[in-house]
């Protein structure tokens, strides 16, 4: 077992966050997570009705009694969400953990704490960070450049951003952003974290409701195999390299403007790329540590795999460097 503050606070046994990704991270994904001894996560946006949401959450407490937060992500859509509905079954549901992404969470900080939610607030920068702090965020998860989805507009990589965060706030940061195996779990709580936030990884696992060929391309690919689109629109998303979202860059080269890369922008397309295995006509979001996914394990098998090889890194290798 690994005791640090995330494990003590959220009641988990293993500091491994599964994050929450559109689509994906759903019932069975994160009560796997949860089972494995990790935290599991439902992205609540995944599910276009807030009765949706709370039918997912009783779908989950009827696979696991372990602990499992939900991921609520304030971003720009084309359709209004009615945010206050969605942290009502959240609060209605009894979860007590809530990872929040995106804008500032201030608006709705008070009701969180007034049900005594904890959250964990998601950015990707130091200044973000020091906001969450200030408006009582409880953890900061930092998201460095080699993550999947929104890595912000400054590119600073997780060996530098995580020890800055670390050394700037006074409440806990998890590491996100190129974690994956244990060598980069020993590594975060090297630099000051206190757990790990892992999504691309979770993605190539048995339990993840993703289409297998999607998993397939995700052995195959190389750390290379990931860009960067949107950033004409200061909305930076890193994505699988493929034909669609090499579409989308050449428009923006070409100064294409939002309402007319919108089309090509719906999380629908990513959404039927999942269920079909059809990867080349979506963005699908993707992290560098692509480069590191050689297998597709259960959940639990990953989760071991991470703890035990890392007690051996600490134990053996790490231990006998010193003289």
């Amino acid at each position: 077992m690994f005791k640090t503050k995330l494990t003590e606070r959220l009641g988990i046994k293993y500091p491994i966050i599964q994050g929450g990704m559109m689509w994906i991270s759903k019932a069975e994904l994160a009560a796997a997570v949860s089972e494995a001894g990790g935290l599991g996560i439902i992205t609540a946006l995944s599910f276009d009705k807030p009765e949706k949401l709370a039918e997912e959450i009783d779908k989950a407490k009827n696979l696991t009694d372990k602990p499992f937060g939900v991921n609520l992500t304030f971003l720009p859509t084309l359709r209004p969400v009615n945010y206050d509905a969605y942290i009502d079954v959240i609060v209605d549901k009894g979860i007590r953990i809530i990872e929040t992404a995106g804008r500032n969470p201030e608006p709705y900080m008070k009701k969180l704490k007034e049900n005594d939610i904890i959250v964990i607030h998601k950015c990707t920068s130091v200044r973000h960070a020091l906001k969450a702090q200030k408006i009582g965020c409880d953890f900061v998860s930092i998201d460095g450049f080699e993550c999947a989805g929104h890595p912000g507009e400054d590119d600073v990589t997780s060996l530098i951003l995580i020890p800055r965060a670390v050394d700037e706030l006074d409440i806990p940061v998890i590491a996100s952003g190129g974690f994956g195996d244990a060598r980069g779990f020993v590594a975060a709580l090297a630099l000051g974290a206190e757990g790990v936030n892992m999504g691309t990884r979770f993605v190539a696992t048995k339990e993840a409701p993703v289409h297998e060929n999607i998993k397939q391309i995700l052995i195959e690919a190389k750390e290379t195999d990931t860009m960067l689109v949107e950033r004409s629109l200061k909305n930076t998303v890193r994505v699988l390299k493929n034909k669609h979202a090499e579409k989308i860059l050449e428009m923006e080269k070409n100064g294409a403007t939002l309402q007319e890369l919108a089309p090509l922008l719906s999380g629908l397309r990513g959404l039927e790329a999942i269920k079909t295995g059809n990867a080349d006509d979506a963005l699908f979001a993707c992290g560098q540590v692509v480069g590191l996914i050689n297998d597709i394990p259960t959940v639990k098998e990953l989760i071991d795999d991470i703890v035990n090889e890392a007690k051996k890194i600490i134990k053996n290798r790490l231990a006998n460097i010193i003289d």
